[in-house]
């Protein structure tokens, strides 16, 4: 089997010797296009005059359409002029997907319009939101980091305006489709007809592949139509049962291309652009620049060596090649800032957070680059600053970006100051270091994130490329999943959804395979989503083992005494079940409570529910205070004496995502086609396939038991609820007792007589002389929420001041008051 480059490369030949078969021949003909082979790069394309290069930029010596106004379309009009063109074409315009692909299990970020659509509306299992439809998608792609700035074309963060039609063998036709984008081009963006190219070319991505047209006009690229319409097999290729149309279009690049301003950052963010130039006070080479911008696009990193590009393009000037890239990179760096902090903005919005892992990783290597160009510069300008700018330009076309403004605010102060704080870290770290290799760099930034421009100042030499190097170290594609066991066999009903309180049924046996029994229905909750198995009988035999294979639940019994066909009665035991409800509907319950504390960028990044306790890891950027841990708990417990219904339904996910919006999958990707929605009402929905209880009532009380950081842009919440507080109550009681007894006081004066005591233990270890009188002993007990937490206060307050965890306070005072006695004899 091939790679996507294989794939790729394989059908380049295949597509081109056949051309009219797999190309839209039929209409490039009828409107007069002729096809050729470019003489510089070999590329088949099509134009009207039939010439002898392709019209890539590399190829026909830098972009032409620069000083050469086509239209009046802004940023925000070409979206809006070719949504209403392709509506009077049978194409509904959507709302964009947030770029954080949380529905993905495979990628951490969108990176193109389609990756809204994959993998379950692409292999039919899911409906599309509109069929035809069109979709301003913003994207993120970390691979052209250098270029960023430089060429006009490349951002980290873009709006990739999609055409997509699902069809049918029958009903899906190449011709048309390019004949609509084609006819918006002519008419509304008025490109000459004379100077359009189309390229042939082949897309593959995840086995699907098939034909593209890369449509060019001035040396840019402007749009790319994939006709997708195969997928790759052991043995040769077949046909898709569904074919697909996926045009992604640059917002960016048309506005550039119509306005023919000097390179496309000023027609994205003209507003940012200029504040960044009148508060950093920049003074541009302007006839140098202006005889630059043409040659821009030759400084492709993934197309040219750049210092070929650099050398040439200073020859065909005649200018020193330092004074060039000097003058050039100034203005650059203005423009990579304006990109990465919009790219910020918009990831932030949908959710994602720097961080050290995962796809928070290169937020942070963008969010660093740009601090580097702030210092190297001594700009007066902060991040914050500038996102706050981009925010006004942005607000009409995301008003979502309005709402998080302060919070964004809040996590670019807390990055600033860890950059900070790596910088002042450095010379200490470096001191005695001669010199490093290229690994030995990237390394520095991945382990303690000492940037390009600290290692710089530090005299080392850093490649251009520093920060794609650094990038390529973290892909933004996520772990590939362990496929599970396969039986041939119907979805077991789960009965259990509706109503977890469901502990006995009758079922029919459908195999028996060795210690593994799969029925046609069950209420048996299988180990996933974090939760742990239900424990119980069947046919009057102890059930070791629950799991999940795909849609069939696999219970373990050691040796069963029934076989396939029998019908027999299954029980679940009552009391783990509740106790594991109390602690799932807890934990949505808490995770509702932070975000309303903490901010809507906080979303689950993990969580596990055993029947002793439960623990939530959510997004945010600092460790909890113990004022924002009180609060979180007091909305909770709030939450449960409200009684609330705790509603469950089954959707499918389409209708889910337009119903709900893409906040339900708190928990990550859910593979199929349906999602069931846990539902508490005006505060928590999730897509969560858990036993829940009926009513938040039935939780009794929620009590968070400790916070940590487990990672960067992660913290650890851990909790009880229901039953388990009862029982975490009488432990807390017994190390209160035992600790009071043996120190002789009452649980409010702990703190105040472990700290006596330490005082005196200290004396003693020293030899001097100690004393400590043992007072009288109040007996602790506890009956309400509030007096747990009275009592777990003054533990802890006790454990700082003796330094130890609270569980162990009583060996610590008993080991403390044994040092005393000894010293005093």
């Amino acid at each position: 089997m091939l790679d996507d480059k294989g794939l790729k490369k394989k059908y380049e030949k295949v597509f081109s010797k056949d051309f009219d078969r797999y190309y839209p021949t039929k209409f490039l003909r009828s409107s007069g296009f002729q096809r050729s082979v470019c003489k510089r790069c070999g590329r088949a394309f099509w134009s009207i005059d039939g010439g002898n290069t392709c019209g890539e930029s590399t190829c026909s010596g830098g972009y032409t359409f620069i000083g050469r106004k086509k239209n009046d379309l802004d940023y925000v009009g070409v979206w809006k002029s070719f949504s209403s063109h392709m509506k009077k074409k049978g194409y509904t315009p959507i709302k964009r997907y947030p770029v954080a692909a949380r529905w993905r299990d495979d990628i951490h970020f969108v990176e193109a319009s389609i990756d809204d659509f994959i993998p379950y509306v692409i292999n039919g299992v899911v409906r599309p939101p509109a069929n035809p439809l069109t979709v301003p998608q913003f994207c993120l792609r970390f691979g052209d980091i250098e270029n960023v700035g430089v060429t006009g074309a490349h951002y980290t963060g873009f709006v990739m305006i999609g055409q997509h039609s699902f069809q049918d063998k029958d009903s899906y036709d190449p011709d048309v489709y390019l004949n609509h984008l084609y006819t918006w081009f002519e008419k509304d963006v008025k490109v000459d007809k004379e100077k359009m190219y189309f390229h042939e070319d082949v897309w593959a991505g995840s086995g699907n592949f098939g034909p593209c047209m890369e449509i060019f006009s001035g040396g840019l690229e402007l749009a790319n139509q994939v006709y997708m319409q195969f997928r790759q097999t052991s043995s040769g290729h077949k046909d898709l049962n569904m074919k697909v149309l996926d045009m992604g279009m640059g917002q960016e690049r048309v506005a550039w291309f119509s306005q023919g301003k000097g390179l496309s950052y000023e027609t994205t963010f003209p507003y940012v652009i200029s504040m960044l130039k009148k508060e950093t006070g920049m003074v541009v080479n302007e006839e140098l620049i202006n005889s630059f911008l043409p040659y821009a696009g030759m400084l492709n990193t993934d197309e040219v060596d750049v210092n070929v590009g650099w050398n040439s393009i200073a020859r065909e000037l005649d200018v020193g090649v330092d004074v060039l890239r000097e003058e050039v990179r100034t203005l650059s760096s203005i423009y990579a800032v304006a990109d990465h902090t919009r790219s910020l903005l918009i990831a932030l919005t949908d959710g994602a957070l720097p961080s050290n892992s995962g796809g928070g990783y290169n937020l942070r290597v963008i969010l660093r680059r740009s601090l580097d160009f702030i210092k190297r510069y001594n700009w007066g300008v902060t991040l914050r600053d500038v996102i706050l700018w981009h925010t006004k330009e942005l607000k009409k076309t995301y008003p979502e970006v309005c709402e998080m403004e302060k919070e964004i605010g809040r996590i670019m102060e807390a990055e600033e100051d860890r950059y900070s704080n790596t910088r002042k870290r450095v010379r200490k770290m470096l001191s005695g270091i001669k010199s490093l290799d290229r690994d030995n760099l990237v390394e520095l930034y991945d382990s303690h994130g000492i940037t390009a421009e600290m290692l710089k100042k530090a005299g080392f030499t850093v490649p251009d490329n520093f920060y794609e190097l650094v990038a390529d170290r973290h892909k933004t594609h996520k772990a590939e999943r362990k496929q599970p066991e396969e039986f041939d066999l119907p979805r077991t009903e789960l009965l259990y959804i509706d109503d977890y309180s469901n502990v006995e049924f009758d079922a029919k046996v459908l195999m028996v395979d060795n210690d593994k029994v799969i029925l046609d229905r069950t209420s048996f909750y299988a180990t996933s989503g974090g939760q742990e198995k239900d424990s119980g009988k069947l046919g009057g035999q102890e059930v070791v083992d629950v799991y999940k294979a795909g849609g069939v639940i696999v219970h373990v019994v050691d040796s069963p005494k029934f076989r396939a066909g029998d019908t027999i009665h299954g029980e679940v035991y009552w009391l783990r079940r509740r106790q594991l409800a109390q602690h799932h509907t807890a934990v949505h319950i808490v995770n509702g409570a932070a975000r309303q504390v903490l901010g809507n960028h906080v979303w689950q990044a993990g969580a596990d529910k055993t029947v002793e306790k439960a623990r939530l890891d959510i997004t945010h950027y600092a460790l909890l205070t113990k004022d924002e841990v009180n609060k979180i708990e007091r909305i909770a417990n709030s939450v449960v004496h409200k009684a609330i219904p705790v509603k469950s339904h089954v959707m499918s996910k389409d209708k889910a995502e337009q119903k709900f919006g893409f906040r339900v999958y708190q928990g990550g990707f859910v593979p199929g086609g349906e999602l069931r929605i846990v539902e508490i009402d005006d505060f928590d929905i999730e897509a969560c396939g858990g036993t829940h209880l009926n009513n938040t009532k039935e939780a009794g009380m929620i009590k968070i038991t400790g916070t940590s950081k487990i990672q960067d842009g992660v913290v650890r919440i851990e909790l009880k609820a229901g039953s388990a507080v009862q029982g975490y109550a009488s432990e807390l009681v017994e190390i209160a007792n035992e600790s009071c007894k043996l120190i002789g006081c009452s649980i409010t004066g702990l703190p105040s007589r472990c700290d006596a005591l330490f005082k005196e233990w200290k004396k003693a270890r020293k030899g001097k002389v100690a004393e400590f009188k043992v007072g009288k002993y109040k007996k602790v007990s506890v009956a309400t929420f509030a007096q747990i937490k009275m009592v777990e206060g003054s533990l802890d307050e006790a454990g700082k001041v003796l330094r130890v965890q609270k569980e162990h306070i009583p060996k610590t005072i008993s080991r403390f008051l044994g040092d005393i006695r000894a010293g005093s004899k």
